[in-house]
């Protein structure tokens, strides 16, 4: 089969970076199919709540009591959304092709999945 001359031999892309960009650290990932189907992916970070408020009870003889907060009968995880992309089919096809092939070249790379501390994807739909 010979090449077309109609069509250039070779493709050059050439990257930027956007004086913007910056580097994200990433959690889990939250999202789903939108109504005009495509892949919306949500990027967060979890950090414990802080909470609003902090009192400390003051007892007779003016010394303090422990510190109490209005989260302090249950814990409360903040999800804070960083980066949304948008994916249409082609594209999250190919984003998981090479999602594959850097997962498995780390599994070589590392004589198996690296260490995770509970198994926990921190995937979520």
């Amino acid at each position: 089969m010979s090449q077309n001359d109609d069509y250039p031999h070779k493709v050059r892309y050439e990257y930027e970076q956007d004086a913007e960009t910056r580097l994200n650290y990433a959690h889990g990932v939250w999202g789903g199919i939108n109504p005009q189907g495509e892949i919306e992916i949500n990027f967060y970070t979890e950090s414990d709540k802080i909470p609003p408020y902090s009192e400390r009870l003051v007892a007779a003889d003016g010394s303090f009591g422990h510190e109490i907060a209005p989260y302090d009968d249950m814990r409360i995880i903040s999800r804070r959304i960083h980066s949304r992309v948008l994916l249409n089919y082609h594209t999250a096809r190919a984003v998981l092709e090479w999602l594959e092939d850097k997962v498995e070249a780390l599994e070589v790379e590392e004589g198996g999945a690296p260490l995770m501390y509970d198994g926990d994807t921190g995937l979520e739909q």
